[in-house]
């Protein structure tokens, strides 16, 4: 409805809004999710308006910065992929000057946000902007590029346990690692959408790395993000309504391998975007237990 109205009455600022992906919310609240766990888990509960405003409008603005590198990046790619070729960049809508220059406004914007915490959490930003400026850059070398978007989306945990605790412990990778497989995941059901397309033009992804295997490869990592957050529900002492929320997102990870059985695009995104709902049930079962715990 937003993005309608943008569209409509300033067209002029339509392209920045889709260059932002500020019209397609999904990838933030994939990002909000994860970060939102660990500041629960490491505060024990609410972690305070200032870390929760710090990280929140940190990573929105992070991952406008990221998706703005990104689409600088792919700007000779995107055109030759179907689901991108309306991009900004591919159509010349938006010149690749101004997205380089919105990543680098954008990023001071959440520097500037990190240097109102701790010498480590502000250290840490400097491997987390590393992570988002080179993930765009990873798919021409490896089939492993969402490897690395992996390791971008799930470090605001051990940024969130840093500006929390002033450390990072073992329980706080624990999380870096269950949020890196998990995006390995979804990530590769993204890019089962757009496989024929990066095979034709040589782009590499685990989608094609996985070949046959896609489907038993995901379905692998789903149940290691399942059993590693049965271990957090563990060591963390949650109770029955975290465990519920892991029975349900147990349903939801069944439900996006039958989504994406016949492997057909729109099944994927799907299966793909359904992730969101995983995210928010984890986190609703961390936060409701520790709303009901004495």
């Amino acid at each position: 409805m937003i993005s309608q109205q943008v569209s409509q009455r300033w067209p002029a600022l339509w392209p920045y809004w889709q260059l932002l992906r500020l019209d397609k919310p999904i990838g933030s609240l994939l990002l909000l999710w994860p970060t939102w766990w660990a500041l629960w888990l490491a505060a024990d509960g609410w972690p305070g308006l200032h870390l929760f405003a710090v990280f929140t409008i940190g990573l929105l603005l992070m991952r406008a910065a990221g998706v703005a590198i990104n689409d600088f990046a792919d700007r000779k790619i995107d055109g030759r992929v179907k689901r991108t070729q309306a991009r900004p960049l591919a159509t010349g809508s938006i010149s690749p000057r101004a997205a380089v220059l919105l990543f680098a406004s954008l990023s001071a914007i959440a520097f500037a946000l990190v240097l109102t915490t701790n010498g480590l959490t502000v250290l840490l930003s400097f491997v987390a902007l590393l992570l988002a400026f080179g993930y765009p850059f990873a798919k021409r070398y490896t089939h492993m590029p969402q490897l690395i978007l992996g390791a971008a989306y799930s470090f605001g945990i051990p940024m969130a346990f840093a500006a929390v605790e002033g450390a990072v412990g073992p329980l706080a990778w624990l999380l870096f690692t269950i949020n890196l497989l998990w995006t390995l995941c979804y990530d590769t059901f993204y890019a089962m959408v757009d496989r024929d397309d990066d095979l034709r033009i040589g782009v590499k992804s685990t989608a094609i790395l996985f070949g046959d295997l896609d489907r038993v490869m995901t379905a692998s990592l789903q149940l290691l993000v399942l059993v590693a957050l049965f271990m957090v529900g563990q060591r963390f002492q949650l109770g029955g309504v975290y465990y519920l929320s892991l029975l349900a997102a147990a349903a939801l990870f069944g439900y996006q391998q039958w989504l994406i059985r016949h492997r057909e695009r729109k099944a994927c995104l799907r299966a793909f975007l359904n992730n969101n709902w995983v995210g928010a049930l984890i986190f609703c079962g961390i936060f409701f237990h520790k709303m009901t715990m004495p």
